[in-house]
């Protein structure tokens, strides 16, 4: 008498893996995409959170390069964000000394996120639910 198991039986196993990794597989990408969304809104926040102080400590005018908030000791921002990529998401600036905006966009609508958010003068954070890539 042989042991071991028979290709049908094998077949159905792994049928059934398959059926599990179908079921898991795209709410573990969703639950990835609002982590990285997630993320974002809060790396968002702890940067207009650094360009509100640095206009607080300067006479309410807003710095107008990134090198106002990191090249200070002690610097306002510990990290430079203009035109860098993190979770999915690149970061972009548009600094003047009477206001500002910066931008995160998902590198990918499908793996990394599917909205946009920016985040403005006064700390006003809102949310495009348009998907609209970097271009670079």
């Amino acid at each position: 008498m042989r042991k071991g198991f028979t290709l049908v039986e094998i077949m159905i196993v792994v049928a059934i893996i398959a059926l599990l990794a179908a079921i898991a597989i795209p709410n573990l990408l969703r639950s990835r995409m609002t982590a990285n969304e997630s993320a974002a809104q809060a790396t968002l926040r702890t940067i207009s959170v650094a360009i509100e102080t640095y206009a607080s400590a300067n006479g309410g005018t807003y710095p107008t390069a990134e090198t106002d908030l990191t090249g200070v000791t002690p610097p306002y921002l510990n990290k430079a964000y203009d035109g860098v990529t993190e979770s999915g998401y690149k970061y972009a600036y548009t600094l003047a000394a009477t206001g500002y905006t910066v931008t995160a966009r998902p590198t990918s609508c499908t793996m990394t996120g599917t909205k946009s958010f920016t985040v403005s003068t006064g700390g006003v954070l809102s949310t495009d639910a348009t998907c609209t890539p970097p271009t670079s």
